[in-house]
């Protein structure tokens, strides 16, 4: 499914647009641990967190993201911001918790994904 299908059930507003109409979402990755996402997330997920330092940024990019939702309404830095403009990368927000997020993307047919090592 293309990534703009998940802005409406995840309450979301759309921070960067990157390539929300185009990107397709394969399956939804939850975590916080930056290490831990390089590590185990897949090309094309959905990223759930609640992380919204710039470096979120830089792993989206490193792993092939179709998009990052930040939980909780936190912040977004206008740094943040900035990168995700410049590497073209779907920033989303939304006041969901990290639960709430991943349950609204289970429900449409989004499965988790997990690098196999």
């Amino acid at each position: 499914m293309k990534a703009i299908k998940i802005v409406e059930p995840l309450r979301a507003k759309v921070v960067v647009e990157g390539s929300l109409a185009e990107v397709e979402v394969t399956g939804g990755y939850c975590g916080d641990l930056l290490s831990d996402c390089i590590a185990h997330a897949t090309e094309g997920s959905v990223w759930i967190t609640i992380q919204s330092h710039p470096n979120t940024i830089a792993v989206a990019v490193l792993v092939g993201m179709a998009c990052i939702v930040v939980t909780n309404d936190q912040d977004i830095s206008k740094q943040t911001i900035e990168r995700a403009l410049k590497e073209n990368i779907t920033l989303l927000s939304t006041p969901l918790t990290s639960y709430q997020a991943v349950s609204a993307l289970s429900k449409l047919g989004v499965p988790g994904t997990r690098k196999h090592g």
